[in-house]
């Protein structure tokens, strides 16, 4: 399971500089003997501050994608996907939110505009739902296999099950008595998974699918998880596969979800849409602090100005 994490959104500033960005006649926030802090000095101060701009980043985009998509996100699907990682977390939930500079109620405004940025995202994948990427998604498909696999935190022991099952042990017994997996233990390490399945790591699929039926895996398969950085290993055997059919239209269905989600989780493309939206937005920056906020997705008139600049005083 990937470790469970609440995207931290430099929230700690937000109320701060608003306030500060919204004051003109800079209002004391805090008094001492000699003299006193005004929300404007706050502001000059705390403007170029990189989670500062990260915030207001953050408020722009949650901004300009609930003007244009805000009814499609309800507040019945923001408390539900909150109730969940509160689940998740259970009761260190708090501290949790705590340690990321969160509330609750700055936590679901996040989970909004997250969820508003991912109905963007998904609207417009749809449009690549053309014949030539459901022929390309066809040809790096896979059809559904039933395997075996067995789980170990150590690679030794996984060597050792390995050469056992390879000298014709039964498998699922030896799954059953040395696998680390709880999902598949029991069922002496059985699975049915085909390329667009995420139940399995792609490591594991690879070297499933590169193998003959009845047949066990060469060698241990390693697997490092990218949130936990944990390593594990894996014994596999292939026990039958699926023929493909010559006709792509037969997978269409779950082709369609592969090409959806490709594109869902492809930088580029998120970055894409972001970027049409802001320009949609006709977002202006009118503060020189916060000139390149939006660099990553649109080119400001400042922004061109000082990458002009730049390359002038570099000749």
């Amino acid at each position: 399971m990937k470790t469970k994490k609440i995207l931290a959104g430099a929230v700690t500033l937000l109320a701060a500089v608003t306030l500060a960005a919204c004051s003109s006649n800079g209002k004391d926030i805090i008094t001492m003997k000699g003299g006193s802090i005004t929300t404007s000095e706050f502001y000059d101060r705390v403007k170029t501050n990189s989670s500062a701009q990260q915030v207001l980043l953050e408020l722009v985009i949650s901004d300009v994608f609930e003007q244009q998509y805000g009814k499609k996100v309800t507040d019945k699907e923001v408390d539900e996907y909150y109730n969940k990682i509160a689940k998740q977390y259970g009761d260190s939930f708090t501290a949790a939110l705590t340690s990321a500079g969160l509330t609750t109620d700055t936590y679901k405004k996040q989970i909004r505009a997250n969820m508003l940025v991912d109905y963007a995202v998904k609207e417009a994948a749809k449009k690549e739902l053309t014949d030539a990427n459901y022929k390309a998604a066809y040809d790096a498909y896979t059809p559904e296999v039933s395997a075996q696999i067995i789980k170990f935190s150590d690679e030794a022991k996984a060597k050792e099950v390995l050469a056992k099952a390879q000298a014709g042990e039964d498998f699922a017994q030896l799954a059953k008595d040395n696998s680390e997996d709880t999902a598949t233990k029991e069922k002496g390490g059985e699975v049915k998974f085909d390329s667009t399945s995420t139940s399995v790591a792609t490591e594991v699929k690879t070297a499933i699918f590169a193998l003959e039926e009845g047949q066990v895996g060469a060698s241990v398969v390693k697997v490092t998880d990218a949130s936990t950085y944990k390593t594990s290993y894996y014994v596999v055997k292939l026990n039958k596969k699926t023929a493909k059919s010559e006709n792509w239209k037969d997978y269409k269905k779950v082709l369609k979800e592969s090409i959806l989600t490709s594109k869902q989780n492809d930088y580029t493309f998120k970055t894409s849409i972001i970027s049409k939206a802001l320009k949609d937005a006709n977002v202006k920056v009118k503060d020189s602090a916060f000139s390149n906020v939006l660099s990553s997705y649109i080119t400001t008139d400042k922004t061109s100005k000082s990458s002009t600049s730049s390359s002038s005083s570099s000749k």
